[in-house]
Parts: structure tokens; C-alpha cells; sequence
């Protein structure tokens, strides 16, 4: 037999039946329950209404509640004659009661039925507090002791019955004809904690503590097992972990330390042998006395160490290694499994770095402010004081501080980079094309932690910086991180960059959105949490080359204010884009197209193993001279443009990486030739080349090189175009003249010197 309400209905409507309603339970709800004045009853489960029927005889004014229509449609047909009785259709266990009456009832009745409730425990106290004063709730259920096998699901066991009634304050238990009937009051009782027997021991809790000195050097210790062990060890009776932690380390090593400068990072579990193996782990963030050799017996010696050398000092305890990690996510790479189960509070920021690392960021933030990177005052403060190693803990102090370098700090199972610090001169611009106030709010798309804080830093103690990551383990590394080194400004929040942060939107938008990491369209999102007139900072793919646009918000349109050339790792969300590529000649040669759909290749097998056209633009330029704008022109204006690519075994093309076009079974690209080689590069000279082959070898390169000659003409001296935005969908007699570049979710319109598309 079912439990839905189409199969208790049919149940009913098959007029079959339960248990008649016996004189012996009458006697006791007559003996147990007060004779009614003017009182209200409410049956539950009422089916056909017997019970409801002889409480109204009694004198009750009677809701009954059942949820199958076949029932209730009986009882209406069997006890039409009953006066003072609703009927209503109602699922008491998952139903909003608003249909029963909100002054409550005397008494309540659930018979045969609450062995079908699966929440019961729930369902009854959900009634219980319908009680009125003095008011009673009757049960009245078989119980298994006197039902047969095949029918032990409509009864109760003893262990059941004791369930139904502990908490309750009032609980009374009459039995008669192989029923049990329990009286309940208002379930007002208390709780108690219980316990079993005493477990058989599977599992060791201990505390491995983290304490760092003035330098920000971690402590660990070199043990007579021949290993590095931090300070710790197991949790005595009645010792909280942080107790034990403070006690471990004056122990071990003669610090003292106080038990409220102790903070539970994260439990940790694994498993060693048959042993459940419990790590507390406890970031120490205060401590005083003199590093001594306490027990001589455990320990060879204390010592100091640099984060970034951790993964050179050969063996090293699991739990030690574990919370290492625990504490800097990334320090210690390819570690055995462990469970970490994260706890809300967090240590507050340590201090504490080499006096080299001090030396090294001034450096930087000399070389970034000398080079014109950071002109405003709060930006270069940020970067003297913003203490870029702590956010890539695993890496030596001159990688970390090199001015022009990204640096990866996460990568996949592959080796591919999913994370990284940017080089510190194109943070810088990229926080400076912000023009940013203080107490402002900023979205960065892309964690990592020190990017986030310079923005911290330069948006004061008011401003807030909320940062998305796709990746859970890149959030919870730059949580970490900015919690041993940040400003408890920046809130890593997990989710799709291309979403934007729709939790975290302040009122009126955002003051600005930063984007650190490849993109090959606006996100419709980033444009609708922008505040208007704020700027958005994005490194946007155009026709494959990137440049750091900025973009400042205007109604529904973005209109650009700087371009940047630079190169990020690429988009991982929702919104990344696969290029659609052709292979060609053996895969000697590749041709994609990072915007539109692809090309007809048909013929260009052919006509690479034909004769190569080669095409002089008779445009030159001297050696490190950038034609970055170049890329973004052909990019925007050459119809059929793609890119081209080869390894560096090829005999068909002379490029590595070239812009490229194709028509007809033809194929040209773009070519750069020293033609003149001097002792310094800049007196060296370069010429543009079109390489061509196929039938219109001859008409695609005089359109490529017309391209570069206007470029040369119009466009090398002026710098990039007048460039906006609009969404997808944008009439085009609603957007500006130029060369429009149509992205899934924008559409781009490039309005070049000397041209008229």
C-alpha cells in the first residue's frame, strides 16, 4: 500500500477500512481527557471520520484533517448527521496549517496513523504547540508486540514509543487490546546530553603549533626520528587545543605564549594505520622568551626557516607538513590526502618579514614609480608597504619582488597555470586607470591575494575590495593569505567572474571592476554591477592579441579611455572561448580564428605546398620599435582575418605567431625581416612582409599591405583607436560609424584615424 495521497485515496474509495474505534479506548479518553465546555478538538488523520464524529458526540467542536480526498469524502457521507465537525483536507506533516484554528485546541487526536509519519518526532511537537493551557495530545498506534509480522509497518515498536514521547514534559502510556495509547502534553521538557559506552579508541587528537618570529620565519624543530616536526602534540583530558598548543610549545621549546593569542586555523584528519589521526591546527600569533632545547630527549635542535624553503629540508612530519599547508596554501607541494575541515575564526594578521624583503619592495616600487607606472601618491605607498612575498609564500624573495615578472602560484595536475601574481608594473596600471577614492568599493575578477590588497591600500580603511575566483582552492589560498598578511578588507567570494558578484553589489554599482585574467568578451554582468561613470580595467582579446582596455560606463555603453599592452592566463569560467583552429599540412601550420566563425579552408592544402608570394609593404622600422597597434588594425579591418601559427620545425612558413587572412583557397600573413643588422638594435632595421600562396596570392597581399601602409600612415604616430562598447543586440543604426568586431555578448565599434569603413 502506497503513501501517496492518490493511493490512501483510492484506499478509501475501495471502502476499505482500519480499525473500528473500540469501547475500551472510549473509556479511556473518557477517563483521561476532561469533559468538554465549549472546547475544540482537532483529529488528525481523521480517515473516515470516526473518531472525529464521537468527539463532536461528546460535545467538541471538531476539525478533522486528513489529505486523502476518498476518505474525507466518506466520513462526509457516513457522518453527515454530525453537528460541530470541519472537514478538512490537509497533510499535517508538510501542509502549512493556516486552515486550523489559530486559538488552538484542547485536544488533539492522532490515531492509527503515526506509524505512516515519517518526520514523527517533528509532526507532533508541530501539534503540541497548538495546545491550549492544560490541553492534551492523544496518540493511538498499534503496537508490534500484538501485530503480525506481515502487517509490522502499521505498529510500533518499544524503542518507537519511547521515541514519540522523550522531551515531552507531560507523557503518559495506557495500553488496551494490543494498542498503545499515550497521552502528551505541551512539549515544553528540556534536553540532556547522553552517552554510549565508552568507545573503543580508533582515534589520537593532537595540536601541531605555527609560530613565526620577527622575520616571519617558521619554527620547526629536527627530532630524534631524524625529521622536521613543528612544536605540538596530543590534546590531554579536559584540555581545549589551544591549551594544549600553548603548553606544547613552552614544553618543547621554552616559548610562552597566552592561550587567547592561539587561533584553530583548521582540523585536520588522515589516517596513520588503523589510527584516526585528529590535527588541530594553531596559528600562534604572539609569543615571548628564549628559544631553548627543553627536551633534549625528542629534539636535536630548534630552527628558524624561510616559507620558500620549506620544500628543500628532506623529511618532514605528515601533520607538521599538513599544517603548514593549512596555514600557506601551496608552500608544500603534492602532500599525501588529508580532510581539513576550515574553522570560522581566523587568526588576525602576523607581521614579521626579513629586512631583505623590505629592501626588495623598495626596489620594485622604486623601478614601477620610476618607469611611470604609478603615478598617484596612495598607489605607490600600497606598493612600498603591501608586502607582495606574502602572497606567494613558496617563492624566493627576488622572484617575488622582480618588477616585470608574473609569477604562477597555482597550476593544475598538468602543469598548466590556473593562477599567478601579475608583474607588479602592469598591477600598478592597471589599479592607476581605476581612478580610484577612497572608501570606495572595487570588484576584482581573478584571486591571488596581493592585487586585492594594493587595491585595499589605496581605497583606505572605508574602502572594501570584494574578489570571485572560479576555483575553490584559489579562494581558499587567497583567504588564507590575506588573512596572515591583509588589510580584513577584501572578501574572497567563490563563483563565475563572469557573474560578476551579484551578493556583494553596494548600492548605486560598483566604483570599479577589475578583470586579471584573459577575456574574450564583456561580460554583460560587468557592465550592469558598474556604477555609472565608474571605469572598468579588462584584458580583452581582440582578434587573439590582448590589451588591458579601460572602460569607463556610460548609460549602456562602455566607452575606452587606455589600452595597455599585456598578456594574461585566459578565462576558465562559463564564458571561455575555444578559437576554432584548422590544422593544415601535417599540423605544420595552424590557422584559428579567435573572433567569428571559421574561414573556408577548402584549397589551402594545396596551396601551401604551392609557390610562396613574397610582398615587401616598404615599411620599416628600427629594432624594438612596437607596432602593437598594428595587430589590433588588421585585427579590426582585414575582412577574413585569423591567425596563423607553426612550430618551430616548419619549412612552410617563415612566422611562428603572424596575423593572417584568408579567401579564395588563398592564404597571406604578415611577415617582420631584419633587413639591416647593426651593432645596437636600435640602429638595426625591420621591414613588413606579406607572405603569400594560392590562386589570389597576388590580390591578398596588395589587401594586407594596404592595411599596413595605412596603419604606417595613419595610426603608428596616433596611438589606438576611439573604441566603445554596446550589448549584443545593438541595432546598428544605434551604433557610431566604424569597424564593428561582433563578440556573443558586445558588440565593438573601432573608430580609426584616416578611415572610413
Amino acid at each position: 500500500m502506497g503513501y501517496t495521497r492518490d493511493d490512501w485515496s483510492q484506499h478509501y474509495a475501495d471502502a476499505r477500512d482500519f480499525r473500528r474505534l473500540g469501547d475500551q479506548e472510549k473509556t479511556l479518553l473518557a477517563e483521561h481527557v476532561p469533559t468538554p465546555d465549549n472546547w475544540r478538538a482537532l483529529d488528525v488523520c481523521c480517515g473516515t471520520g470516526e473518531l472525529a464524529a464521537y468527539l463532536a458526540s461528546l460535545g467538541y467542536t471538531v476539525d478533522a484533517a486528513d489529505f486523502a480526498d476518498g476518505a474525507l469524502e466518506r466520513a462526509r457521507t457516513h457522518h453527515a448527521e454530525a453537528t460541530g465537525v470541519r472537514w478538512l483536507c490537509l497533510d499535517i506533516e508538510h501542509d502549512d496549517l493556516a486552515e486550523l484554528d489559530e486559538d488552538g485546541y484542547d485536544l488533539i487526536t492522532i490515531r492509527l496513523a503515526i506509524a505512516f509519519i515519517h518526520d514523527r518526532a517533528r509532526v507532533l511537537r508541530r501539534l503540541a504547540a497548538r495546545l491550549r493551557d492544560n490541553g492534551t495530545l492523544v496518540v493511538i498506534t498499534p503496537t508490534a508486540d500484538h501485530t503480525p509480522d506481515e502487517r509490522r509497518h502499521i505498529a510500533l515498536g518499544e524503542d518507537e514509543l519511547a521515541a514519540l514521547t522523550d522531551g515531552f514534559t507531560k507523557a503518559e502510556r495506557f495500553d488496551t487490546e494490543g494498542l498503545a495509547v499515550l497521552l502528551l502534553g505541551r512539549a515544553e521538557g528540556s534536553f540532556s546530553t547522553e552517552e554510549k559506552r565508552r568507545p573503543d579508541p580508533q582515534a589520537v587528537f593532537g595540536a601541531a603549533v605555527v609560530a613565526t618570529d620577527s622575520f616571519g620565519r617558521i619554527l620547526l624543530g629536527r627530532s630524534r626520528r631524524d625529521m622536521w616536526e613543528l612544536p605540538g602534540g596530543r590534546v590531554e583530558t579536559g584540555e581545549s587545543a589551544t591549551a594544549a598548543a600553548v603548553r606544547e610549545l613552552a614544553e618543547e621549546t621554552g616559548l610562552t605564549a597566552r592561550v587567547q593569542d592561539a587561533c584553530v586555523i583548521t582540523v585536520l584528519h588522515d589516517d596513520r594505520l588503523d589510527v584516526r589521526r585528529i590535527t588541530a591546527a594553531v596559528r600562534v600569533t604572539s609569543w615571548n622568551g628564549e628559544l631553548g632545547l627543553p627536551e633534549p630527549h625528542r629534539f636535536v635542535r630548534w630552527e628558524w626557516h624561510d616559507l620558500h624553503t620549506l620544500p628543500t629540508l628532506g623529511k618532514i612530519f605528515t601533520p607538521s607538513a599538513h599544517t603548514l599547508d593549512a596555514v600557506w596554501p601551496g608552500a608544500l607541494p603534492g602532500l599525501p590526502p588529508v580532510h581539513s575541515y576550515p574553522c570560522a575564526d581566523t587568526a588576525p594578521p602576523v607581521p614579521g618579514e626579513p629586512p631583505e624583503a623590505s629592501r626588495l619592495r623598495a626596489r620594485m616600487a622604486d623601478t614601477v614609480i620610476g618607469k611611470g607606472w604609478a603615478p598617484s601618491p596612495r598607489l605607490q605607498t600600497a606598493l612600498h608597504q603591501v608586502p607582495r612575498h606574502r602572497f606567494m609564500p613558496e617563492i624566493p624573495l627576488e622572484t617575488a619582488y622582480h618588477d616585470d615578472l608574473a609569477v604562477v602560484t597555482v597550476r593544475e595536475a598538468d602543469t598548466s597555470a590556473v593562477s599567478s601574481v601579475s608583474a607588479a608594473w602592469l598591477q600598478a596600471d592597471m589599479i592607476e586607470q581605476l581612478q580610484l577614492e577612497t572608501g570606495m568599493t572595487v570588484l576584482e575578477v581573478g584571486s591571488g591575494g596581493y592585487n586585492a590588497e594594493l587595491l585595499a591600500h589605496v581605497l583606505g580603511p572605508h574602502g572594501r575590495v570584494i574578489t570571485v575566483d572560479l576555483d575553490p582552492y584559489v579562494v581558499h589560498r587567497t583567504t588564507r593569505l590575506c588573512a596572515e598578511a591583509g588589510s580584513g578588507r577584501v572578501t574572497p567570494v567563490l563563483g563565475d567572474g563572469c557573474l560578476g558578484a551579484p551578493a556583494h553589489v553596494p548600492a548605486g554599482g560598483f566604483d570599479g571592476i577589475v578583470i586579471t585574467h584573459n577575456t574574450a568578451d564583456i561580460a554583460p554582468a560587468w557592465r550592469q554591477q558598474l556604477a555609472d561613470g565608474a571605469r572598468l580595467v579588462v584584458p580583452l582579446e581582440i582578434g587573439g592579441y590582448t590589451r588591458s582596455i579601460t572602460l569607463t560606463r556610460r548609460g549602456d555603453t562602455l566607452q575606452a579611455e587606455h589600452f595597455t599592452f599585456c598578456g594574461f592566463l585566459r578565462d576558465r569560467g562559463a564564458a571561455a572561448r575555444t578559437a576554432p583552429a584548422v590544422e593544415l599540412a601535417g599540423g605544420e601550420v595552424t590557422v584559428r580564428w579567435e573572433d567569428g566563425v571559421p574561414g573556408n579552408v577548402s584549397g589551402l592544402e594545396e596551396a601551401l605546398r604551392g609557390p610562396r608570394l613574397e610582398t615587401g609593404t616598404e615599411v620599416v622600422l628600427p629594432g624594438h620599435t612596437s607596432f602593437e597597434t598594428l595587430q589590433v588594425y588588421a585585427a579590426t579591418t582585414l575582412p577574413g582575418f585569423c591567425r596563423l601559427a607553426a612550430p618551430e620545425s616548419s619549412q612552410l612558413v617563415s612566422q611562428r605567431d603572424a596575423a593572417a587572412i584568408v579567401a579564395d583557397g588563398s592564404l597571406a600573413y604578415l611577415a617582420c625581416i631584419q633587413i639591416h643588422k647593426a651593432a645596437t638594435p636600435a640602429d638595426s632595421r625591420w621591414e613588413f612582409f606579406i607572405h603569400a600562396y594560392g590562386p589570389a596570392a597576388q590580390d591578398l597581399a596588395a589587401c594586407f599591405t594596404a592595411c599596413v601602409r595605412d596603419w604606417d600612415r595613419h595610426v603608428r604616430k596616433t596611438g589606438y583607436p576611439s573604441l566603445t562598447a554596446h550589448p549584443a543586440g545593438t541595432p546598428d543604426q544605434q551604433l557610431p560609424p566604424g569597424d564593428v568586431l561582433d563578440k556573443p555578448a558586445s558588440r565593438l565599434v573601432f573608430q580609426w584615424p584616416g578611415r572610413t569603413p
